[in-house]
């Protein structure tokens, strides 16, 4: 059970629950995805979860050391206690993260790739940042201080993940009584949400109630407009990642004041005030280029092993060699640097593809004579 990963285990069934959401969108005639888009949320996951292949184990370490060492008390890991424990404590604390993830600019150049798709469907939930692993691990060691073992630490929390997979749909409407307490489609189609009633609102999540008890929650009431106040206009998944970091580096240093310039890392998002973060009062256009069908098509077919090498290298990241690690992840790297700049229509694009795919035939051609 210790060496299970649930995420990779459930990431046939995100593929499922996508073309649920495909075929009831398509029944109610609606519109709720757009491939370019869709590829650069799925790309972001897998950047993410390619890091993870590498230091997983490590941050799980650093939950563990400082369990063995300093706990307060000691729970087995068929504890209730420890089970509801880690339950409450895995959701508060991610409260707490995510708030200040949206209050630091720091925490916020990490947490914003989550936010930048302008669509609300389950491959956003699917978009994840490489730093918020990182960003998060210290906000959950308190955890082990209380004494949940890591084992029942790591299953919360990857529950908790797989939890908020759901409620990134457009296509669920309100749950009833079920919206006093859990994290909905509803609520958190507002936290997504940049209109001005709804910015930094409804951080839980499974439960809601930690924004009802401190003040941070709102009802959906009209339509939301998903995206980011400054909207990324890309849809690369390697520069999603570091696009806000470059921007804040270059906000930095037009700073004239060093003491400003330090400030800023841990001010809010929108310090100092910036004209181009104005606030979105109503519809505006989302980032687009124009694709033609057979370039959508290949870029989806580009994609596919793109997927299929990501879930073995998590299903095997603890028996794989480092080697065949290491070159599933620059199979990964570059695919998605290269589609993402034929989805941006960059001037590199097509001889960048080129050479990827020469380099992949010259590897491929190696690896069978080897054999």
């Amino acid at each position: 059970m210790g060496d299970r990963n649930y995420i990779a285990l459930a990431i046939p069934f995100f593929f499922l629950f996508i073309g649920v959401e495909l075929l009831v969108a398509r029944a109610r005639r609606r519109s709720v995805y757009r491939l370019p888009d869709a590829v650069g949320d799925l790309g972001c996951g897998v950047a993410q979860q390619i890091v993870v292949v590498f230091t997983g184990a490590a941050l799980l370490a650093v939950y563990a050391g400082i369990y063995e060492r300093w706990r307060l008390h000691t729970f087995a890991a068929s504890s209730a206690v420890a089970w509801v424990l880690a339950f409450v404590g895995v959701d508060l604390v991610y409260y707490a993260w995510h708030r200040l993830s949206h209050e630091v600019n720091v925490l916020w150049a990490a947490h914003v790739v989550h936010h930048q798709s302008e669509d609300y469907n389950l491959a956003v939930a699917l978009r994840q940042a490489i730093a918020t692993s990182f960003t998060s691990l210290p906000f959950y060691l308190p955890l082990a201080l209380l004494g949940v073992p890591p084992l029942v630490y790591a299953t919360t929390a990857a529950l908790s993940t797989l939890y908020q997979f759901w409620i990134h749909t457009e296509l669920v409407g309100k749950l009833g009584p079920l919206e006093a307490f859990l994290n909905t489609p509803s609520h958190h189609r507002v936290h997504h949400a940049v209109n001005p009633r709804y910015l930094d609102r409804n951080y839980g999540a499974t439960f809601i109630v930690w924004d009802r008890l401190f003040g941070t929650f709102a009802e959906e009431r009209e339509a939301p407009i998903y995206g980011t106040v400054k909207p990324l206009g890309s849809f690369d998944p390697l520069w999603a990642q570091v696009a806000y970091w470059v921007e804040l580096w270059r906000k930095a240093r037009g700073l004239p004041r060093w003491r400003d310039r330090l400030r800023l890392w841990v001010a809010r998002p929108d310090w100092p005030p910036d004209p181009s973060h104005a606030a979105v009062t109503g519809p505006r256009s989302r980032y687009d280029r124009p694709l033609s069908r057979g370039a959508r098509l290949y870029v989806a077919l580009q994609f596919v092993p793109v997927v299929a090498v990501t879930f073995l290298m998590l299903l095997h990241a603890q028996d794989a060699g480092r080697v065949p690690l290491l070159a599933g992840a620059a199979f990964v790297g570059a695919t998605l640097l290269s589609l993402g700049a034929l989805l941006d229509g960059r001037r590199w694009a097509h001889p960048l593809e080129a050479a990827r795919l020469a380099s992949l035939a010259l590897v491929l051609v190696a690896w069978v004579r080897a054999g």
